[in-house]
C-alpha cells in the first residue's frame, strides 16, 4: 500500500516561491507515475504537473515555465518547485500516484490510485 505525505505549503506574496514535498512509503521507485493536483472549494481537482516512470514531465498550461516537478529516488520524494506564484495558484495541493502501466491522461485524477492528504498554498498580497 502506497502512502503519500505532502508538506511545504504556506502563505506567500505574489511573485514568491514555495517548494512542496511528497514523501512516499510502500513505494517502488520507477514503477509509478506521480502527479501534483490542486483543488479549490467548489471546483474539481485539476492536474498541475506529473512525472512518469521514465522521468518525462508534463505541465498544465497555467503553470508552464513557473512550476517544476522532480523526484529524488533515493529518498522516495516528489517535489514541486513553484516560482512566480500568482493569487490564482491558491489551492490545496495533492500528490498522487498510479502504477506506471496504467493508461489514461496524466491529469485525469480518476486514474490515480493513491493520494496524499493535501497541503494548503495561499498566495496573497
Amino acid at each position: 500500500q502506497v502512502q503519500l505525505v505532502e508538506s511545504g505549503g504556506g502563505s506567500v506574496q505574489p511573485g514568491g516561491s514555495l517548494r512542496l514535498s511528497c514523501v512516499a512509503s510502500g513505494y517502488s521507485y520507477g514503477k509509478y507515475c506521480l502527479g501534483w493536483f490542486r483543488q479549490t472549494p467548489g471546483n474539481e481537482r485539476e492536474g498541475v504537473a506529473s512525472i512518469d516512470s521514465t522521468g518525462r514531465t508534463s505541465y498544465a498550461d497555467s503553470v508552464k515555465g513557473r512550476f517544476t516537478v522532480s523526484q529524488d529516488g533515493t529518498r522516495n520524494t516528489l517535489y514541486l518547485q513553484m516560482d512566480s506564484l500568482k493569487p490564482e495558484d491558491t489551492a490545496t495541493y495533492y500528490c498522487a500516484a498510479r502504477p506506471a502501466r496504467k493508461m489514461g491522461w496524466v491529469f485525469d485524477p480518476s486514474t490515480y490510485n493513491y493520494w496524499g492528504q493535501g497541503t494548503q498554498v495561499t498566495v496573497s498580497p
